[in-house]
């Protein structure tokens, strides 16, 4: 009579999750502004953050309009790129680990889509996933003045869990130059990831 068949040893497997902490995805709207996008990457590629940038057509023309800077340098900036209409993008899948998103500059047309949830583009695709999925989502609006249905859809956006950071200038700090005000700015953005990138001269009071 055969001895019965020993049991197969389960195979072990290595197991790895990736956390998605080191990761961050920006998006370049229309909006005036570029600038902040632009320093947003130089400094995150500086401090050794893995950056996903999609930027929109919108966005392409204002770089023309406000720098010299072409669009492939921008893009050289970032770890990966996409386009603005790759809805099949890695970007576009909460099952694709992220500490959140940024957008900046952030246009009044992109809060609209974040906040009503209709994503007729990767970037605000993105955005939706990063708040479906719980992550930090970060709007740089960069509009004014700003009426009555601007701000009920920024409400709407912070309501549903984003966060609205327009870039508002710190004059405590003393900046002597735009660059200053531009970098306080990021770095101020990125403090809401607890990123310090060493940009923010903080506040003290006197007896500190």
């Amino acid at each position: 009579m055969p001895s019965p068949r020993k049991p197969k040893s389960a195979a072990k497997k290595s197991v790895s999750i990736a956390s998605g902490s080191n990761r961050l995805i920006v998006g370049i709207s229309g909006a005036s502004g570029i600038v902040y996008g632009l320093r947003l990457l130089e400094v995150l590629k500086g401090i050794g953050i893995e950056t996903h940038l999609v930027m929109s057509k919108s966005a392409e023309v204002s770089l023309a309009y406000e720098t010299t800077v072409k669009v492939a340098a921008v893009k050289a900036l970032a770890h990966t790129t996409y386009s603005n209409t790759d809805i099949a993008a890695a970007i576009s899948s909460g099952s694709f680990k992220t500490r959140g998103m940024i957008i900046a500059p952030c246009s009044i047309r992109s809060v609209s889509e974040i906040a009503t949830g209709v994503t007729s583009s990767l970037m605000s695709r993105a955005a939706d996933v990063v708040l479906k999925e719980r992550r930090r989502l970060v709007l740089v609006v960069r509009e004014s003045p700003l009426h009555t249905g601007h701000l009920r859809t920024l409400t709407q956006a912070s309501e549903i869990g984003a966060i609205i950071a327009p870039p508002m200038p710190a004059f405590y700090a003393q900046p002597e130059t735009l660059a200053d005000l531009v970098d306080h700015t990021v770095g101020r953005v990125l403090d809401l990831f607890d990123v310090d990138a060493g940009l923010v001269r903080r506040w003290r009071s006197d007896d500190q």
